[in-house]
Order: C-alpha cells, then sequence, then structure tokens
C-alpha cells in the first residue's frame, strides 16, 4: 500500500493542520481537496455525514488515486467497527472518531492503518495509547481543558501525542498557543475551508489559505 501507517503519521505532523471537511457534491469535495494539497496538506480528513457518505468516499477516493496518488485521504466521524472497515476497503488511508471506540482501533490495527480516536480525559488517552494510537484527537479541544490541557497532560505523559479538534483557527496567535502547548497537529474545518469559499469555488483561495497555515505553523516551529 503506497500510504502505510508511517507515511500517513508522518506526514500528518510534517503539515500539522488535517483540513477537515464534506460536501455532497464529489466535484465540489476534488476540487477542495486538491487545493489542499496544493497548500501543503496533503492528509486531508473527509468526514462520514449525510446519506450515500460512503459511496461519495468510494467514488472520490478512486478518482483521487489515479489522478493525485500523493494525496493521503482519511474518514471522520467514525463510531463503529463495522463503518470504519467499509470505509478501509474503499481507500481510507486513516480514521478518526469524535470518540475512543476501542472494536475500531482493532480493526485499524489489524489493516496496519492509523486511528486517531476523540478523547477527552487523561484516562481515555492512556486507553487509546494502549490500544496502539499513536496520535490522539482531543475533541472537543476547546471544551474539554484546550491548551492548558494539552500542557497538564505531557507534564506525567511525555510521550503522548495530541492533535485537537475544535478550538484552533488559522492564524498566528491562535496557532502560537496550541502548538506552544506542545500539540503535533491540529484538525481544522470550516475556519479553514470557509463556507464562502465553497459556495464561490473559490478554490484558489481555499489553497492559500491552507498554504498560509501550513507555513505559519512551519515558522513557529523554527522559532522553538
Amino acid at each position: 500500500m503506497r500510504h502505510d501507517r508511517l507515511t500517513v503519521l508522518n506526514a500528518l505532523e510534517a503539515q500539522g493542520v488535517a483540513p477537515v471537511f464534506y460536501h455532497a457534491d464529489p466535484e465540489v469535495c476534488l476540487n477542495v481537496i486538491r487545493a489542499c494539497s496544493r497548500g501543503g496538506a496533503k492528509a486531508i480528513e473527509f468526514t462520514n455525514r449525510g446519506d450515500f457518505a460512503i459511496d461519495l468516499f468510494g467514488d472520490i477516493a478512486r478518482e483521487l488515486q489515479k489522478t493525485d496518488p500523493d494525496i493521503i485521504l482519511g474518514i471522520g466521524s467514525v463510531v463503529d467497527a463495522g463503518t470504519a472497515a467499509m470505509f478501509l476497503n474503499r481507500g481510507a488511508r486513516f480514521i478518526v472518531s469524535p470518540c475512543l471506540v476501542e472494536d475500531v482501533a482493532k480493526v485499524c490495527n489489524r489493516r496496519m492503518t492509523a486511528y486517531f480516536p476523540g478523547c477527552g480525559s487523561v484516562t481515555e488517552i492512556g486507553q487509546a495509547q494502549e490500544l496502539g494510537c499513536e496520535i490522539v484527537k482531543l475533541f472537543p479541544g476547546a471544551s474539554v481543558g484546550g491548551a492548558d490541557f494539552v500542557k497538564a497532560v505531557l507534564g506525567p505523559m511525555p510521550w503522548t501525542k495530541i492533535m485537537p479538534t475544535g478550538g484552533v483557527d488559522p492564524d498566528e496567535a491562535s496557532i502560537a498557543k496550541w502548538f506552544g502547548s506542545g500539540i503535533v497537529a491540529a484538525g481544522m474545518g470550516s475556519k479553514l475551508i470557509t463556507d464562502a469559499a465553497v459556495k464561490s469555488g473559490d478554490w484558489a483561495g481555499i489553497e492559500a489559505q491552507v498554504r498560509q497555515t501550513v507555513d505559519a505553523i512551519a515558522a513557529f516551529r523554527a522559532s522553538k
């Protein structure tokens, strides 16, 4: 497989931002995903929302494997093992959940695929690590303690790799606060890929916003 677990983990950490996106129109999805990739974020989380999302994902993944094989497409909002397996069979390169689901972790481990479970406590983070999750998704990031929570966890558990979703904005102040706390990446949705840009078909604008965010994260890391 072109994008194994280590490749996915390294790509996500390197770009620092995981664009999170869903749209019912496959052409819109392809345009947004390609714009994110051109902007420096090749690992992208498509979310499992709406009827027939699994069929939509399969069509998009199949097309991207032919035209843009460097793009790493994962699926989010997965809460059961059966759904995870179906998306894996349609080319998902990583799985993201809003909560920690042990059976999903087992399915992903069996397929040597990265799994990012949503965790909101130190206990859940510890359980996720026991299940083999290299990076945990702090969710909802701002509501479960924010950057201060990240700092507190890394004190006794410095090996922990945290990726918050919810509360991290694509601006220098937010990036400095969160990455300064010790996160390895951040999921960003509508603040990064705005509804206005999608509705107007401003793919160049989305590319520029993603590039600006990736560069801002790289600049902050270089300053430390």
